[in-house]
């Protein structure tokens, strides 16, 4: 069977809309990162470069700011 190609997606909209919301909010990234359970590094590349975050990450970032 032939594998299908996986569809990819740009977050770098996603990451500038949670970084938008999270400095509207006047949090830091320590302060997400400990609430989340995740490292400052790693929300830093979500919001920067774009960085694709896991399933469970992206339910949490876009619970927590209310981004559709």
């Amino acid at each position: 069977m032939a594998k299908r190609p996986v569809p990819l997606y740009d977050f770098a909209a996603f990451g500038q809309a949670i970084k938008a919301a999270r400095t509207a909010r006047k949090e830091s990234h320590k302060d997400v990162s400990d609430a989340m359970n995740i490292s400052p590094r790693y929300l830093t590349n979500i919001e920067n470069k774009g960085q694709q975050p896991s399933l469970q990450i992206f339910y949490e970032l876009v619970t927590r700011y209310n981004i559709s």
